[in-house]
């Protein structure tokens, strides 16, 4: 009996023949194909109320807003990832002819998980700050009220900020936008444990 074993490195361009055809989403790191874990209905909820109350504030403004189905291309790692939430400023730069990976949004929002979180505050975000239009980092737990946001300030300077409370109000230096986390986590069910 012959045993098959699955490849272990992908080039980008078998990753993204992959991806085209997959059941579900897999991010692609420096040749490695690693399947994204499924989000939790808090996960789901959060993502969506700043993605809804986005559009709102900043209408007529020369702003697009996408949610976790839109690829991101980050050349300088080789990678490929699925942000929750990525904010751009005019017009999107695709990669290639795709419309489907971009390349440069202005402000990234990552829901943490359990699984994720070690990753999305560290490697991610060093990944992330290869972008040149990149200007903000939102990270929003899905547990507490709780939200960390770092903001550039110059090339290789980030400044951190904290917000925590159900009345504390998210402040974007980037965009003229805020929100209270009353309304990031609108429904959200700290009881519910889904990991």
């Amino acid at each position: 009996m012959v045993l098959q074993t699955e490849k272990l490195y992908y080039t980008p361009e078998e990753y993204l023949e992959l991806e085209e055809k997959a059941e579900y989403k897999n991010e692609y790191r420096d040749g490695e194909i690693i399947p994204m874990p499924g989000g939790t209905t808090n996960y789901n909820k959060i993502a969506g109320n700043f993605y809804k109350k986005f559009p709102l504030t900043v209408q007529g403004q020369a702003y697009d807003i996408y949610i976790s189905d839109v690829k991101l291309a980050l050349p300088r790692y080789r990678i490929y990832t699925y942000p929750d939430v990525m904010v751009i400023k005019g017009k999107p730069i695709y990669e290639g002819t795709s419309k489907t990976i971009i390349t440069n949004p202005l402000l990234i929002v990552e829901v943490l998980s359990k699984s994720t979180k070690n990753y999305d505050k560290t490697d991610k975000f060093k990944y992330y700050r290869s972008i040149p239009e990149f200007q903000e980092y939102i990270m929003i737990d899905q547990y507490s009220f709780s939200v960390e946001k770092f903001a550039k300030q110059t090339e290789g300077q980030w400044i951190f900020k904290e917000y925590e409370g159900e009345e504390a109000v998210l402040i974007l230096n980037s965009i003229d936008f805020q929100i209270t986390l009353r309304d990031i986590y609108e429904r959200v069910d700290f009881e519910l444990i889904e990991e």
